[in-house]
């Protein structure tokens, strides 16, 4: 049985949070929640198994996603885990190109985010022959 991949949720809307969970749950993914930059720095580092991808929400409070990114680029274990930037901002695709993201505009669309997901873990590896 292969390993399912697990992607970090970083999301300040609970709501929003809790639907993107429950979708990739059902899709299979192993998914574990932070509410803002800060938090997902923790979930990192305490984290048994490391994500396969980072969804991030761009503007958040405590740290907004543009802090979190420069953060983990920091730090060498977490610097090559493919993000995600997921954002309603009008700059958000010059902003994810500059923080060498992949882009996903609010108000996403679940297709949308599904097809994106292996696209997004490929150029680091992650994926292989299989999806899941």
């Amino acid at each position: 049985m292969s390993r399912r991949f697990h992607i970090l949720v970083v999301e300040d809307d609970q709501d929003l949070r809790e639907t993107l969970m429950e979708a990739l749950e059902q899709e299979g993914y192993a998914v574990t929640p932070a509410r803002d930059g800060a938090d997902a720095l923790t979930q990192l580092r305490n984290a048994r198994q490391r994500p396969d991808l980072i969804l991030l929400d761009l503007q958040m409070p405590n740290m907004n996603g543009v802090e979190f990114r420069g953060e983990q680029l920091k730090i060498k274990e977490l610097a090559d885990i493919p993000v995600a930037l997921l954002t309603a901002d009008s700059e958000g695709e010059q902003k994810a190109a500059s923080l060498k993201t992949a882009f996903l505009r609010k108000p996403l669309k679940l297709p949308q985010l599904l097809s994106a997901i292996p696209q997004v873990m490929r150029p680091a590896g992650v994926l292989g022959e299989e999806r899941r």
